[in-house]
């Protein structure tokens, strides 16, 4: 892997400088810290490990929390597919740590899956008409667990009833190893305890009903039942009716042009060179990480 010197010889210095110069402004325009956490799998190969939430990134993070001033708070700006449940609970809770329940997180286009669940650990979430989370129904190996289950459910069903069908299912369950639906249960028993815990703490901080609104909200983001399909879209307007504390980047027309105007210059880093992964601060501290 390049230093990070040579990494930046690789980006052209014209698009460098503009991000770097509207990380400061964003951090000029709210007096709060700004972080960026970028990958590239709507430009690269998304099935790169890389791509998505990881252990490493605890690290990357680290790198982008020295030298800022704690008390400020945290600006998140986030765009990522998602990821491993275990390290994005490891992550938050250090930003938990650094920063209190004083974060907010901006969504530009997408924070799936697992990014769905770093923004519910945030007090607000701000996105914008194009904007959008998604479910955080885990994945185990894969494989969506709700869907899993649902097949285990449905061979059950189809068994009792015509016990000829037993051949046909054996192959189908085959497939999965022994101990597979109990690790789909947990997965979904984990993000649900995670995020319910997380927006009763941060989101619903001190209000009365915080038990019941984390409930209602984790019933929505991890239900595959209603949201059907994993990569599912969910718009500001259904996140709010969700329950979500979400501010429409709209509010402020500066603030939104400075958030998409940055969000398209990490775009172009990803399309002009190799860099398929990057955290930094509004200082310009951080971690690029390289195409293999």
């Amino acid at each position: 892997m390049p230093s990070w010197n040579e990494l930046l010889e690789e980006i052209k210095s014209p698009l460098q400088k503009i991000r770097l110069d509207y990380l400061k402004k964003l951090h000029e325009h709210t007096k709060r810290n700004v972080v960026a956490y970028y990958s590239a799998w709507l430009q690269k190969d998304p099935r790169l490990s890389i791509m998505s939430i990881g252990d490493a990134d605890m690290d990357y993070f680290m790198s982008a929390f020295r030298k800022i001033d704690k008390k400020r708070g945290l600006d998140l700006i986030l765009h990522t597919p998602g990821g491993d449940i275990a390290a994005t609970e490891a992550i938050v809770s250090y930003f938990h740590r650094m920063f209190g329940d004083n974060i907010r997180c901006f969504i530009p286009q997408l924070a799936m899956s697992a990014g769905t669940m770093i923004a519910c650990g945030c007090r607000e979430i701000i996105m914008g008409k194009q904007s959008s989370i998604g479910p955080f129904d885990p994945q185990v190996n894969g494989v969506p667990a709700y869907a899993v289950l649902e097949e285990f459910e449905n061979a059950k069903e189809e068994i009792g009833k015509n016990p000829h069908t037993i051949p046909l299912w054996q192959v189908v369950i085959s497939k999965y190893h022994p101990t597979f639906v109990v690790e789909c249960q947990n997965a979904i028993a984990l993000s649900s305890e995670i995020v319910e815990k997380w927006l009763i703490k941060v989101m619903f901080a001190g209000e009365k009903d915080a038990k019941d609104k984390a409930k209602a909200i984790v019933k929505k983001l991890n239900n595959h039942n209603d949201t059907k399909a994993h990569a599912r879209h969910i718009d500001i307007e259904t996140a709010r009716s969700f329950g979500l504390k979400v501010t429409a980047l709209e509010d402020d027309n500066e603030l939104q042009d400075i958030v998409l105007t940055l969000h398209h210059a990490y775009l172009e880093l990803f399309n002009e060179t190799k860099v398929c992964k990057i955290v930094e601060n509004h200082n310009g501290i951080g971690m690029l990480v390289n195409h293999p």
